[in-house]
């Protein structure tokens, strides 16, 4: 008696999931391609993103997330995708389940940017303007290159702080204090020096 084999059809591709976590954003109805963060600013995020967490749970204030689309209610069909967000509990209930959707319609209180060598300034400008407008609070744009981060919010001119300095939530993260020091790294070549 033989046996007989049973061919099977090589499987089908699947459709691309309409919710999928590729690098984009939207920008007047149209999907916007991005390139991948990279290595630098992934650690700086993380770094934030343990901090920001740290702070909202410990304080049962809020949470952050990272590399979320959201969709700005503003006069143009924009969705955004920070690098960082903080979305205070009197926002989104703590516990309560994320939407099932491809970006989030939320405005958070505070979004962070991690410029990476492919950013432009005038996009990271329609970004930082495109928070505001919305009603986000507060906007951080960390430069890792220069070791530098711009603190902005709607009534007040940016501030500039460097290493030296301490990043504050001000009145939006009220007791939130984080040294630069432990979030850029020295530019310098003389920090890239062994000690032997």
């Amino acid at each position: 008696m033989s046996t007989a084999e049973v061919q099977t059809p090589p499987p089908k591709a699947l459709p691309k999931d309409p919710y999928d976590h590729d690098w984009y954003e939207i920008v007047d109805g149209v999907r916007v391609e991005l390139p991948p963060i990279s290595t630098e600013s992934t650690g700086i995020a993380t770094i934030l993103t343990l901090a920001l967490g740290n702070y909202g749970m410990g304080r049962n204030v809020g949470m952050p997330y990272t590399e979320m689309l959201i969709k700005l209610p503003i006069n143009r069909d924009r969705s955004r995708k920070p690098d960082v967000i903080f979305v205070p509990f009197t926002t989104w209930a703590r516990g309560r389940r994320l939407p099932d959707t491809a970006a989030w319609d939320i405005v958070p209180d505070l979004c962070v940017e991690v410029v990476s060598p492919t950013d432009r300034a005038g996009d990271l400008n329609n970004k930082i303007e495109e928070y505001l407008e919305a009603g986000v609070r507060q906007v951080w744009v960390v430069y890792p290159e220069t070791a530098v981060v711009d603190v902005y919010e709607p009534s007040s001119a940016a501030r500039r702080l460097t290493r030296a300095d301490t990043l504050d939530g001000g009145t939006v993260l009220p007791g939130f204090t984080l040294p630069l020091a432990e979030l850029l790294w020295d530019p310098t070549p003389a920090a890239f020096e062994s000690d032997e």
